[in-house]
Formats: C-alpha cells, sequence, structure tokens
C-alpha cells in the first residue's frame, strides 16, 4: 500500500493555486456634476475573487478559471491570482492572505471579496475567516478539493504545511473545532470520487457548507473541468 501512495507523490506537487495579480488601477474619479454616477457603478461590479492555489503549486494553476470567467464577462481587473511559498506554516500564509485581500479591496473600492481555493489552499483561507476577521470581508468561499479534515498522501512531505494537511494535526483540530463555516460568508465545496490526493475524499466536506460531490475527476481536473467551474460561478454569483 505504501508503494502504490508513493506512486502518488508526484501529483501531490500539481494541487492548488491562486497568485496575486497586480493592484488594479485606481478608477476614474466622477465629475463633480454627476455624484450618483458612482454608487451606481460600484453597485453593478461584480466581487472581486482571490484565486488561492495548493501545496507546491502558484497563481498560474487558476489560468482556465480565469479565462471562463473573463468569457463570461468579469472585468479581468477583478480577477487576482495569488502565489504564496507553499512550505511555511498555513497560519503565516493566512496572514499574508489577510494583506493581500486588504490590497484587493483599497485597488477596487469594493467592501468583500470571493475566495476560490483548490486543495490546501483551503486551510490558510479558513483559517482567515476563522481567526483574523476575515467572514467580515469574504462574501463567497469556495473549496476545490481541499484536505478540510486531513488527507493521508500529506505523511509523504515533511514541509510545515505538510505536517499541518495530515489527519488528527493540531492545527485541523483547532481549525474544526467549534463552527467549521463560521459568519455570514457563504461556503461551498467540491470533492472527486477518483481524486488520488486528497484522500479519502470525504474529507473535503464541511458542516455548514454546500458540499458538491462531483463525477469522476483527477485531483487537478476540477480546476479545468467546465462543469464545475459553471457551479463555482453560480455559488459566487
Amino acid at each position: 500500500m505504501h508503494a502504490y501512495l508513493l506512486r502518488l507523490v508526484p501529483a501531490v506537487a500539481l494541487a492548488l493555486a491562486v497568485c496575486a495579480a497586480p493592484a488594479a488601477a485606481a478608477r476614474p474619479v466622477a465629475p463633480a456634476h454627476a455624484p450618483a454616477l458612482a454608487p451606481a457603478r460600484a453597485a453593478a461590479e461584480p466581487d472581486p475573487v482571490v484565486f488561492v492555489h495548493g501545496w507546491n503549486s502558484d497563481g498560474s494553476t487558476w489560468n482556465t478559471f480565469v479565462d471562463r470567467f473573463r468569457a463570461d464577462g468579469r472585468p479581468a481587473d477583478r480577477l487576482y491570482r495569488w502565489t504564496y511559498p507553499t512550505s511555511q506554516p498555513n497560519a503565516t500564509t493566512a496572514s499574508q492572505l489577510a494583506a493581500t485581500v486588504d490590497r484587493v479591496l483599497a485597488a477596487t473600492g469594493a467592501t468583500e471579496v470571493d475566495l476560490v481555493t483548490h486543495s490546501m489552499g483551503a486551510l490558510p483561507s479558513r483559517y482567515y475567516l476563522k481567526n483574523l476577521g476575515g467572514d467580515a470581508k469574504v462574501d463567497a468561499w469556495v473549496s476545490l478539493a481541499g484536505p478540510n479534515h486531513g488527507t493521508d498522501t500529506a505523511h509523504f512531505c515533511g514541509q510545515a504545511s505538510c505536517v499541518e494537511m495530515r489527519p488528527g494535526s493540531a492545527f485541523l483540530t483547532a481549525l474544526n473545532t467549534g463552527d467549521e463555516t463560521p459568519g455570514p460568508t457563504r461556503y461551498a465545496t467540491w470533492r472527486s470520487p477518483c481524486d488520488l490526493v486528497v484522500n479519502p475524499d470525504s474529507t473535503v466536506a464541511l458542516a455548514g457548507a454546500v458540499n458538491t460531490r462531483t463525477p469522476c475527476l483527477q485531483h487537478s481536473a476540477l480546476l479545468t473541468d467546465a462543469g464545475v467551474y459553471a457551479q463555482v460561478r453560480d455559488h459566487i454569483g
């Protein structure tokens, strides 16, 4: 069994994705003679989306998602692919995510963002929501194949973030104690019965979230599947 799992280690490196795009240019100020136009325009704009990748990945893993959002009419300057060092503790990443969200809100003038995460990206984003006040700044949260209750494959890497992904870790125990979906944020998860990286796939579901089981998709295929994208788009709104 261990030999079989060891063959899966390369697949783990494909997990997750989201990189912070450069801050959007400041919007032009409405002319003084037409102040009423600014609130109307802001109300029509969608929340910025911050994408959070997983272990040993970067923001480019979200290219297909971003292209599809743009094709559906979401402005490019509302889509942020964030990249962070994946070997560091998830709490450290959560603090960096908090700063990134604040920069996105300041750059866009929005009051909330949506977070779309893949694999390990679910964990620092959940820490941000639960412990760093993120639930007041995040409208919708998405977990694609997130090891929310741990994954057996994390035993095959020894970095701080990997240790925290192991079932029963101190980090996960604290994260999952009490309300798993705190605050007014709208939570949703997607898991696949054919995911060989996040094992078991039941680890993804959270109490209080909208939990969806996909068709047979490999771990990284959740990032490119058109059906999963459409469901995520509709959840975000």
